[in-house]
């Protein structure tokens, strides 16, 4: 089987691709906004490359999301809430860590099939 490499670069690909399920990891692009709309950006930009490599949010099998403050867990399960398609929430799991960026509040990583 092989492994497709959206957008690859040196360092990381965009999105893997092996036996028609999809692995990506979206981090806002909105560094100035608080934790709920990060989290909607975010999951803007999931739908964005889920529909691109040929999926929908329906279709994610696994979620797990970092938050840098414990504090903003309403905040991103607002946006979160909002989001999800409903009847096909995925697994997921909620991660305190200190993120790369000092801008971060969130970083989403998904697991989905095609």
């Amino acid at each position: 089987m092989t492994i497709e490499r959206y957008l690859p670069e040196h360092r990381m690909s965009e999105a893997t691709i092996f036996n028609d399920t999809i692995y990506y990891t979206s981090v806002p692009e909105n560094l100035d906004a608080d934790a709920e709309a990060q989290t909607a950006n975010a999951l803007a930009t999931i739908d964005a490359v889920l529909t691109t490599l040929g999926s929908d949010k329906s279709r994610i099998l696994d979620a797990t999301i970092f938050l840098v403050e414990k504090s903003d867990f309403a905040a991103m399960n607002r946006a979160w809430d909002a989001w999800v398609s409903p009847g096909n929430a995925p697994v997921r799991c909620t991660v305190q860590a200190g993120l790369m960026n000092p801008g971060y509040k969130v970083e989403i990583k998904v697991i989905a099939a095609r």
